[in-house]
Protein backbone atom coordinates (compact mmCIF):
# COMPACT_ATOMS: atom_id res chain seq x y z
CA UNK A 1 0.00 0.00 0.00
CA UNK A 2 1.51 3.74 -0.75
CA UNK A 3 -0.79 5.24 1.50
CA UNK A 4 0.82 8.41 2.82
CA UNK A 5 1.55 8.55 6.65
CA UNK A 6 0.10 12.08 8.43
CA UNK A 7 1.14 13.28 11.79
CA UNK A 8 -1.62 15.09 13.58
CA UNK A 9 -1.24 17.81 15.46
CA UNK A 10 -3.34 16.89 18.14
CA UNK A 11 -0.64 14.77 19.36
CA UNK A 12 0.44 18.19 20.76
CA UNK A 13 -2.28 18.74 22.70
CA UNK A 14 -0.31 18.26 25.94
CA UNK A 15 2.97 20.04 24.68
CA UNK A 16 2.41 24.01 26.06
CA UNK A 17 1.36 22.05 29.30
CA UNK A 18 4.52 20.71 29.67
CA UNK A 19 3.32 17.29 28.91
CA UNK A 20 1.21 17.67 31.87
CA UNK A 21 -2.58 17.55 31.44
CA UNK A 22 -3.76 17.71 34.18
CA UNK A 23 -7.32 19.13 33.52
CA UNK A 24 -8.63 17.44 30.32
CA UNK A 25 -8.71 18.17 26.53
CA UNK A 26 -10.22 21.46 26.77
CA UNK A 27 -6.82 22.35 28.98
CA UNK A 28 -4.75 21.61 26.25
CA UNK A 29 -7.12 23.25 23.39
CA UNK A 30 -7.48 26.19 25.36
CA UNK A 31 -3.21 26.35 26.05
CA UNK A 32 -2.81 25.70 21.76
CA UNK A 33 -5.40 28.11 21.23
CA UNK A 34 -2.92 30.89 23.40
CA UNK A 35 -0.11 29.66 22.14
CA UNK A 36 -0.46 29.74 18.09
CA UNK A 37 -3.34 32.81 18.37
CA UNK A 38 -0.50 35.79 18.51
CA UNK A 39 0.18 36.82 14.76
CA UNK A 40 3.71 38.12 15.99
CA UNK A 41 4.73 34.74 17.16
CA UNK A 42 2.45 32.65 14.82
CA UNK A 43 5.07 31.95 12.15
CA UNK A 44 7.89 31.02 14.28
CA UNK A 45 5.76 28.74 16.32
CA UNK A 46 3.83 27.09 13.33
CA UNK A 47 6.98 26.96 12.05
CA UNK A 48 8.20 24.66 15.18
CA UNK A 49 5.34 22.34 15.34
CA UNK A 50 5.82 21.42 11.73
CA UNK A 51 9.66 20.88 11.65
CA UNK A 52 9.25 19.02 14.77
CA UNK A 53 6.96 16.50 12.34
CA UNK A 54 9.65 16.35 9.99
CA UNK A 55 12.23 15.24 12.16
CA UNK A 56 10.32 12.79 13.23
CA UNK A 57 10.36 11.71 9.61
CA UNK A 58 7.06 13.00 8.32
CA UNK A 59 6.44 15.07 5.10
CA UNK A 60 1.99 14.99 5.81
CA UNK A 61 0.82 16.40 8.70
CA UNK A 62 -2.95 17.12 10.05
CA UNK A 63 -3.33 20.57 10.85
CA UNK A 64 -5.14 20.37 14.22
CA UNK A 65 -7.21 23.25 14.77
CA UNK A 66 -5.92 25.02 17.68
CA UNK A 67 -2.59 25.94 15.80
CA UNK A 68 -4.74 27.59 13.30
CA UNK A 69 -8.14 28.18 14.53
CA UNK A 70 -11.30 28.84 12.38
CA UNK A 71 -12.16 31.20 15.38
CA UNK A 72 -8.93 33.82 14.96
CA UNK A 73 -7.01 32.81 11.91
CA UNK A 74 -6.55 36.07 9.86
CA UNK A 75 -5.56 35.91 6.16
CA UNK A 76 -2.09 37.30 7.75
CA UNK A 77 -2.04 33.17 9.64
CA UNK A 78 -2.85 31.51 6.36
CA UNK A 79 -0.28 33.51 4.24
CA UNK A 80 2.27 32.56 6.93
CA UNK A 81 1.40 28.74 7.22
CA UNK A 82 1.74 28.24 3.39
CA UNK A 83 5.04 29.65 3.96
CA UNK A 84 6.20 27.29 6.51
CA UNK A 85 4.32 24.26 4.43
CA UNK A 86 6.67 25.04 1.67
CA UNK A 87 9.43 26.52 3.12
CA UNK A 88 9.64 22.38 4.88
CA UNK A 89 7.99 20.67 1.46
CA UNK A 90 5.31 19.41 3.97
CA UNK A 91 1.61 18.77 2.80
CA UNK A 92 -1.59 18.76 4.71
CA UNK A 93 -3.66 15.45 4.64
CA UNK A 94 -6.73 17.08 6.85
CA UNK A 95 -8.05 19.86 9.01
CA UNK A 96 -8.72 18.65 12.22
CA UNK A 97 -11.44 20.54 14.04
CA UNK A 98 -15.13 20.75 15.40
CA UNK A 99 -16.27 23.40 12.98
CA UNK A 100 -18.33 24.95 15.26
CA UNK A 101 -22.55 25.19 14.95
CA UNK A 102 -23.21 27.84 12.64
CA UNK A 103 -22.95 28.56 8.52
CA UNK A 104 -20.57 31.27 9.02
CA UNK A 105 -18.08 28.80 11.12
CA UNK A 106 -18.27 26.36 8.83
CA UNK A 107 -17.89 28.17 5.82
CA UNK A 108 -14.35 29.98 7.52
CA UNK A 109 -12.99 26.42 8.63
CA UNK A 110 -13.59 25.58 4.26
CA UNK A 111 -11.72 28.47 3.48
CA UNK A 112 -8.54 27.15 5.80
CA UNK A 113 -9.01 23.76 4.18
CA UNK A 114 -8.92 25.09 0.97
CA UNK A 115 -5.78 27.43 2.14
CA UNK A 116 -4.09 24.91 3.61
CA UNK A 117 -4.05 22.53 0.16
CA UNK A 118 -6.29 19.73 1.18
CA UNK A 119 -10.12 19.04 1.01
CA UNK A 120 -10.31 16.83 3.82
CA UNK A 121 -12.45 18.37 6.83
CA UNK A 122 -11.92 15.68 9.65
CA UNK A 123 -14.17 16.09 12.43
CA UNK A 124 -17.56 16.92 13.29
CA UNK A 125 -19.68 19.42 13.32
CA UNK A 126 -23.44 20.14 14.84
CA UNK A 127 -24.42 22.01 11.87
CA UNK A 128 -24.80 18.57 10.30
CA UNK A 129 -27.38 17.95 12.43
CA UNK A 130 -29.43 21.44 12.27
CA UNK A 131 -28.52 22.28 8.82
CA UNK A 132 -27.67 19.74 6.68
CA UNK A 133 -28.41 21.51 3.36
CA UNK A 134 -26.11 24.20 4.11
CA UNK A 135 -23.25 21.83 5.09
CA UNK A 136 -23.60 19.68 1.90
CA UNK A 137 -23.98 23.11 -0.02
CA UNK A 138 -20.74 24.75 1.60
CA UNK A 139 -18.63 21.48 1.14
CA UNK A 140 -20.39 21.38 -3.23
CA UNK A 141 -18.97 24.98 -3.27
CA UNK A 142 -15.32 24.00 -2.02
CA UNK A 143 -15.08 21.23 -3.51
CA UNK A 144 -14.37 19.51 0.14
CA UNK A 145 -15.16 16.15 1.68
CA UNK A 146 -16.74 16.26 5.32
CA UNK A 147 -15.08 12.83 6.93
CA UNK A 148 -17.45 12.95 10.37
CA UNK A 149 -15.24 11.61 12.88
CA UNK A 150 -16.66 8.96 15.32
CA UNK A 151 -16.31 9.70 18.95
CA UNK A 152 -19.51 8.71 21.14
CA UNK A 153 -20.71 6.44 18.19
CA UNK A 154 -21.10 3.24 19.33
CA UNK A 155 -20.69 0.76 16.27
CA UNK A 156 -20.59 1.47 11.82
CA UNK A 157 -23.96 1.35 11.79
CA UNK A 158 -24.50 4.73 14.23
CA UNK A 159 -21.87 6.40 12.19
CA UNK A 160 -23.47 5.32 8.43
CA UNK A 161 -26.43 6.36 9.79
CA UNK A 162 -25.68 9.79 10.59
CA UNK A 163 -23.33 9.89 7.25
CA UNK A 164 -26.63 9.33 4.98
CA UNK A 165 -27.07 8.73 1.35
CA UNK A 166 -28.14 12.13 0.29
CA UNK A 167 -24.49 13.81 0.14
CA UNK A 168 -23.57 13.67 -3.31
CA UNK A 169 -20.34 12.13 -1.88
CA UNK A 170 -19.31 15.05 0.12
CA UNK A 171 -19.65 13.60 3.53
CA UNK A 172 -18.10 10.43 5.03
CA UNK A 173 -16.36 8.70 7.86
CA UNK A 174 -13.00 9.80 9.46
CA UNK A 175 -12.38 6.27 10.98
CA UNK A 176 -10.80 6.96 14.54
CA UNK A 177 -9.52 3.75 15.48
CA UNK A 178 -8.77 4.68 19.18
CA UNK A 179 -12.62 5.68 19.88
CA UNK A 180 -14.09 2.38 18.48
CA UNK A 181 -11.58 0.98 20.57
CA UNK A 182 -12.95 3.05 23.64
CA UNK A 183 -16.99 2.12 22.56
CA UNK A 184 -15.63 -1.68 22.50
CA UNK A 185 -16.17 -1.72 19.17
CA UNK A 186 -14.24 -3.83 16.68
CA UNK A 187 -12.46 -1.19 14.61
CA UNK A 188 -11.43 -2.82 11.82
CA UNK A 189 -14.61 -4.22 11.63
CA UNK A 190 -15.79 -0.49 11.32
CA UNK A 191 -13.87 -0.14 8.61
CA UNK A 192 -15.42 -3.30 6.66
CA UNK A 193 -18.46 -1.81 7.42
CA UNK A 194 -17.63 1.61 6.29
CA UNK A 195 -16.32 0.33 3.24
CA UNK A 196 -16.10 3.07 0.65
CA UNK A 197 -17.54 5.79 3.18
CA UNK A 198 -14.28 5.59 4.55
CA UNK A 199 -12.46 8.80 3.29
CA UNK A 200 -9.79 9.49 6.31
CA UNK A 201 -8.72 7.38 8.96
CA UNK A 202 -6.69 8.03 12.49
CA UNK A 203 -4.94 4.96 13.53
CA UNK A 204 -4.78 5.37 17.29
CA UNK A 205 -4.31 2.62 19.77
CA UNK A 206 -6.12 2.59 23.49
CA UNK A 207 -4.72 1.14 26.16
CA UNK A 208 -8.56 -0.47 27.71
CA UNK A 209 -12.17 -0.01 26.56
CA UNK A 210 -13.84 2.08 28.42
CA UNK A 211 -11.34 4.97 28.66
CA UNK A 212 -9.41 6.95 25.82
CA UNK A 213 -5.52 6.50 27.35
CA UNK A 214 -3.82 6.30 23.88
CA UNK A 215 -0.38 4.37 23.54
CA UNK A 216 2.06 3.37 20.77
CA UNK A 217 0.48 0.83 18.40
CA UNK A 218 0.59 -2.95 19.65
CA UNK A 219 0.67 -1.52 23.41
CA UNK A 220 -3.28 -1.18 23.11
CA UNK A 221 -6.24 -3.57 22.32
CA UNK A 222 -7.49 -2.27 19.13
CA UNK A 223 -6.41 -4.60 16.27
CA UNK A 224 -4.21 -2.32 14.22
CA UNK A 225 -2.99 -4.93 11.48
CA UNK A 226 -6.21 -6.10 11.16
CA UNK A 227 -7.50 -2.24 10.54
CA UNK A 228 -4.92 -2.35 8.40
CA UNK A 229 -5.51 -4.90 6.33
CA UNK A 230 -9.13 -4.17 6.38
CA UNK A 231 -8.21 -0.45 4.73
CA UNK A 232 -6.37 -2.74 2.23
CA UNK A 233 -9.53 -4.26 1.74
CA UNK A 234 -11.79 -1.37 1.16
CA UNK A 235 -9.11 -0.01 -1.10
CA UNK A 236 -8.26 3.08 0.64
CA UNK A 237 -5.85 5.44 -1.05
CA UNK A 238 -5.64 8.05 1.00
CA UNK A 239 -3.44 9.54 4.25
CA UNK A 240 -3.35 7.44 7.01
CA UNK A 241 -2.93 9.61 10.16
CA UNK A 242 -0.90 8.16 13.47
CA UNK A 243 -2.84 9.56 16.38
CA UNK A 244 -1.35 9.28 19.60
CA UNK A 245 -2.64 12.23 22.40
CA UNK A 246 -1.46 11.12 25.77
CA UNK A 247 -1.45 13.74 28.58
CA UNK A 248 1.30 13.31 31.07
CA UNK A 249 4.38 12.55 28.32
CA UNK A 250 5.79 13.49 25.11
CA UNK A 251 4.67 11.13 22.49
CA UNK A 252 7.56 11.86 19.33
CA UNK A 253 9.18 8.56 20.90
CA UNK A 254 5.87 6.04 20.34
CA UNK A 255 4.78 8.12 17.42
CA UNK A 256 7.98 6.65 16.19
CA UNK A 257 7.67 3.36 17.13
CA UNK A 258 4.20 3.56 15.97
CA UNK A 259 5.36 4.92 12.65
CA UNK A 260 8.00 2.22 11.91
CA UNK A 261 5.58 -0.90 12.69
CA UNK A 262 2.86 0.89 10.46
CA UNK A 263 5.43 1.36 7.41
CA UNK A 264 6.57 -2.84 7.86
CA UNK A 265 2.48 -3.67 7.90
CA UNK A 266 2.13 -1.54 4.46
CA UNK A 267 5.11 -3.52 3.58
CA UNK A 268 7.36 -0.38 3.13
CA UNK A 269 9.91 -1.12 6.06
CA UNK A 270 12.12 -2.88 7.96
CA UNK A 271 10.24 -5.69 10.03
CA UNK A 272 10.63 -4.26 13.56
CA UNK A 273 10.60 -5.99 17.06
CA UNK A 274 7.32 -3.64 18.04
Amino acid sequence: MDNKISFMGANLVAQQLDWNMTEGWNQGDTAANDWYRPIDTFEERFDAFVASAVDAGFDTIDVWHPQLSWKWATDEHLAAAQRVLQKHGVTVASYGANYGDTVETFRRANEIVQALGTNILGGQTSLLFSDRASVISILKEFGHVLGLENHPQKSAAELLEQIGTDHDGVIGATVDTGWFGTQGFDAAQAIRELGDNVVYVHLKDVRAAGAHDTCAYGDGVVPIEDCVTALQEIGYTKPISIEHEPEHYNPFPEVARSRTRLLELLGRGEPSRV
